[in-house]
């Protein structure tokens, strides 16, 4: 493999040295990066998608095989997936995209070595094996978190091949690009894509990565879309003839999934605070085994409603005459996404949140009286509502939904759901979810090299003295 990559590098700086036109040949040898990356990134979610699917299917064998099976099974699977993560890439954990918000913050000469504890090719392997043994256990997860991480991986990988005398390419924004990449392949949402990168990943003006990021989002895209087709994550639900006063009823669904939202957010980071002083492995096995086996039993009660990612919950509710759900499915999914994340294992909370929202705007359609097409306004209301309430991204949100279900003509609606939503959040925390896990993973990073210097007498011989300009 080494060789090859050597051989190709060549064979390109001939290419290079060939080319006239200066300006042309700086631009497009930039370009090329983000293409191939881009693709790599589109074949990787198709992939990563099609495993998931596989998984959750197996865990619907195993279901209807014998329910009694799961406490055997999940139990097994949860340990296995975190152990996998504990031993071979801790920072694989959890959902990913708070990773990659922390990699770009520390895209700076000086913090620049820590990136590649993030963003790796082990942290790609690892991220897929233990998310599928989570799904297949029953794990309440996604895939969408994962998928953003794995991107950005890829382009940060693709990025370290190129060889030296390549035009520099800056660090920071191949890694944006690559969010914006993975989560564009996963929901095949362009636009939620290009809002996500902007309004979670970083603050930096769009000008300044607009072609790069764009490029990626395109590229990806299609290359996914390629494969499976042009598909909408969720389909076409009916929304049209809404009543007059339905507002009404997306901003109560807005208020109550943003604390909600919120909420859950909060009980993870607390139970997440608590589980990092069980130091000791058989404890924290212990734990883990007590989160498959309580999942177990809430899967004995309700049946599959309670296990994985939760997406048949939603087109059921958007597709279908019965809208009827149980007052406590709600509760039922959020404690799994509770349950199953602060495990230590790979696996996102995007999908899951986008299901306890449809459940609690679902509910509350009923419980108002709501008939006809508007309960589908306020099952997606819902979805925006949660989402925001724990990444407190309204326009993420309203736009990933929109985008996901083609139905322009309630964009307002979900605009009104969004917005309420983070407004309401604010009340039970001031900071996002994935605010609260970036600063934790860049405060273990420091610890990390803290303690190797203090281990080694003196500052660290291998840092990073790269000059480009990150920004």
């Amino acid at each position: 493999m080494k060789q090859f990559i050597n051989v190709l590098r060549s064979r390109l700086k001939r290419i290079y040295d060939r080319l006239q036109n200066e300006k042309f040949k700086n631009n497009l040898l930039q370009a090329i990066p983000f293409w191939i990356a881009s693709v790599i990134t589109g074949l990787i979610a198709v992939f990563y998608a099609k495993l998931f699917s596989w998984a959750e299917m197996g865990t619907e064998w195993v279901l209807h095989h014998d329910v009694r099976w799961l406490f055997i099974v999940m139990p097994f699977c949860f340990v296995i997936a975190w152990w996998l993560v504990y031993k071979f890439a801790p920072n694989a954990r959890g959902s990913g995209i708070p990773q990659v918000i922390a990699a770009v913050e520390l895209a700076t000469p000086r913090e620049i070595h820590k990136v590649k504890k993030l963003l790796s090719v082990r942290i790609v392997i690892v991220k897929i094996v233990s998310s599928i043994i989570m799904v297949f256990g029953g794990g309440v997860v996604g895939r969408e978190g994962p998928t953003i991480q794995i991107a950005g991986s890829v382009f940060r990988t693709i990025n370290q091949l190129l060889p030296s005398w390549w035009p520099k390419i800056s660090k920071r924004n191949m890694i944006k690009a690559g969010a914006a990449a993975g989560l564009a392949a996963a929901f095949n949402t362009p636009l939620g894509g290009v809002v996500f990168a902007m309004e979670e990943v970083t603050r930096t003006h769009i000008s300044y990565f607009k072609t790069a990021l764009f490029t990626a989002v395109i590229i990806a895209g299609l290359t996914a879309q390629a494969l499976l087709g042009p598909y909408l994550y969720l389909g076409y639900p009916d929304v049209s003839n809404l009543s007059g006063y339905i507002f009404f009823g997306v901003i109560a669904v807005g208020i109550v999934t943003g604390l909600l939202g919120s909420t859950m957010a909060r009980v993870i980071l607390s139970i997440m605070k608590w589980t990092r002083s069980l130091v000791s492995v058989p404890k924290r096995v212990l734990y883990i085994i007590g989160c498959a086996l309580a999942i177990a039993t809430l899967a004995w009660f309700v049946g599959s409603h309670a296990l994985g990612s939760g997406k048949e919950i939603m087109t059921h509710a958007l597709f279908t005459n019965d809208k009827h759900l149980p007052w406590y499915m709600p509760l039922i999914r959020i404690v799994g996404p509770i349950l199953s994340f602060t495990t230590g294992a790979a696996g996102g909370v995007f999908a899951p949140a986008l299901t306890a929202g449809a459940s609690i705007g679902a509910v509350m359609g009923e419980w108002f009286h709501v008939t006809g097409t508007n309960v589908n306004l306020l099952i997606l209301a819902g979805m925006v509502g949660f989402l925001t309430g724990v990444t407190r991204t309204p326009f993420t949100s309203a736009i990933l939904v929109l985008e996901m279900t083609d139905r322009h003509n309630v964009i307002f609606h979900l605009l009104l759901a969004g917005m309420i939503a983070s407004m309401a959040a604010y009340l039970i925390d001031r900071h996002s979810f994935y605010d609260h896990l970036k600063m934790l993973f860049i405060h273990d990073l420091h610890h990390e090299d803290l303690t190797l210097e203090e281990n080694t007498s003196g500052p660290r011989k291998d840092l990073e003295t790269d000059k480009e300009e990150i920004n």
